[in-house]
């Protein structure tokens, strides 16, 4: 359904950048929702992303910043998406 490349991670500090990409029919309603303890941003780079936890569609160009706990997800995709993820672990609540 999807596939990830790490792009950088501090070794200190976990955090991390990473694309995910979501193949086109992906669904990960069969993991529900999920949440961290650390905030992340997500962009949006080509395609777009259904966010069931928002009732939204995440389109190209779309930037989020989700504050530690902020549920988000399952996702539905209807054709390739690319998504870049910063995500802060170091800054865990």
């Amino acid at each position: 359904m999807l596939e990830e490349l790490t792009l950088a991670m501090d070794d200190k500090t976990d955090d991390y950048t990473c694309l995910t990409r979501f193949k086109a029919g992906a669904d990960t309603s069969s993991f529900g929702g999920k949440s961290h303890d650390y905030p992340e941003e997500i962009y949006i780079i080509s395609g777009r992303l259904y966010d069931e936890a928002f009732d939204m569609w995440l389109e190209a160009g779309h930037f989020a910043s989700r504050p530690p706990h902020e549920v988000h997800g399952p996702f539905t995709c209807e054709k390739e998406c690319l998504v870049l993820e910063v995500s802060f672990p170091s800054q865990a609540a």
